[in-house]
């Protein structure tokens, strides 16, 4: 009896789960998708002067679009937006129902000026439609940001060393820019400061280059980086106008050669770490939010203890909690992984391989749980998944084929955005 009853209950709890699994699987499929879009070099850089190091091939082919696997992270194609302009950096209008790229190697005029594209997203299934182009005002744009008033786009123009202030109309739609800066001063010598031992790294010393251009969190001031110039530019920004006026003092100068290239902000905006592309290494800043003034208190390698030879260092994060910095080196092909102290200082915890060549760029998903490193040259993105007790990375065996991927944006379509 009490076996034919145990019977019973097995049979009970495997129906009761075969359901819940049922319920669930439909739940999954009706759920509306998380969405990866990976913007590309599709075209070879052209007129390039012969100190230019890193010359994609144009294996792209666009914008490739993806749906991410909630659970497991992976990437599976699901769109792709053809253009030969090379829309190597993307991001959203406030709504998340426009996305913009930069598009380095469109030519326009007389100086060879890039542009920049808005798309509209379809809220079903994330497909883009083009809804117009505007120029960027210099050659080669390489970075573009949003605004946090939500109403400009500021985009930062690499081969041209200067950057521009695009409106955005009433329909996620782009203006004509309100503002543009020329960047100029003396150009830094072609060995880095702090350059590991042996290193040959050279990029950006032979003239001014805008890498990267982003808001504080107030949208008070505007940060710029020029590498060649080995400074932080900071800006007072005026959005009812769309227009940058220099700050006092105007810059942040970092020793000669070392080439800061990308920077992130700690959640409570009063720490910046900039990262340095011939340097190698990691400079913690403190940051004055009512005055727009940066401090550096700390400078520390990239690359892990022993490190010698070349390496270009490329994108810099820090966790959604504010407790580890990731830094990305090219040609060692690695994410350095920092501990945040409690005053903010670096400390050295481990390194992950790329499981690729020469990572550009890398990003969180929208969760935090998985981190997406993009191989320019090995044409792939590789999945982790991220530890957040350690800040560790552990490879999940999930490669996404992309040929020459820049940047990587996530938009969650079961959030309208």
């Amino acid at each position: 009896m009490q076996s034919h009853l145990q019977s019973i209950s097995r049979r009970s709890f495997l129906s009761t789960a075969l359901a819940a699994g049922a319920a669930l699987s439909v739940q999954a499929k009706d759920q509306a998708p998380l969405i990866a879009y990976v913007g590309t070099f599709t075209s070879p850089l052209q007129n390039m002067k012969a100190t230019q190091v890193d010359l994609p091939p144009g294996n792209g082919q666009g914008i490739h679009i993806f749906e991410v696997n909630r659970s497991t992270g992976a990437m599976t194609p699901c769109g792709l937006y053809k253009t030969g302009v090379s829309p190597n950096c993307l991001t959203f209008n406030a709504a998340r129902t426009v996305m913009y790229s930069t598009n380095e190697t469109d030519h326009q005029g007389d100086n060879e000026a890039g542009s920049v594209s808005a798309f509209a997203i379809n809220p079903k299934d994330g497909q883009l439609t083009l809804m117009n182009t505007v120029s960027s005002g210099g050659k080669g744009p390489t970075y573009v940001s949003l605004h946090p008033s939500g109403r400009f786009l500021l985009v930062a123009n690499y081969f041209g060393g200067s950057m521009s202030v695009l409106p955005i109309k009433p329909d996620g739609s782009l203006g004509e820019a309100t503002d543009f800066k020329q960047d100029a001063g003396t150009i830094g010598p072609k060995k880095a400061t702090n350059a590991p031992p042996g290193s040959f790294a050279f990029s950006g010393h032979d003239g001014t280059h805008s890498h990267m251009i982003a808001s504080d969190a107030s949208g008070r001031f505007v940060l710029s980086v020029d590498l060649g110039l080995d400074q932080i530019l900071v800006w007072k920004f005026d959005d009812q106008k769309g227009t940058l006026t220099p700050n006092d003092p105007p810059h942040v100068t970092f020793p000669p050669g070392d080439g800061p290239r990308h920077f992130a902000f700690h959640p409570n905006n009063r720490w910046l770490y900039s990262l340095q592309e011939e340097g190698s290494n990691i400079v913690l800043l403190d940051y004055d939010p009512e005055k727009g003034r940066l401090t550096s208190r700390q400078t520390i390698s990239s690359l892990p203890p022993g490190f010698a030879g070349s390496n270009f260092c490329s994108e810099i994060l820090v966790s959604a909690d504010g407790r580890f910095v990731y830094a990305g080196n090219r040609l060692h092909d690695s994410i350095g992984i920092f501990a945040v102290g409690k005053d903010g200082t670096l400390t050295f915890v481990t390194e992950e391989w790329t499981h690729g060549d020469y990572p550009r760029s890398f990003n969180f998903d929208p969760t935090g749980e998985f981190f997406y490193s993009l191989n320019q040259r090995g044409d792939n993105v590789a999945v982790f998944r991220v530890d957040r007790k350690t800040g560790a990375l552990n490879f999940t065996g999930h490669y996404a084929a992309v040929g020459n991927p820049s940047s990587i944006v996530f938009l969650d379509l079961a959030k309208g955005g």
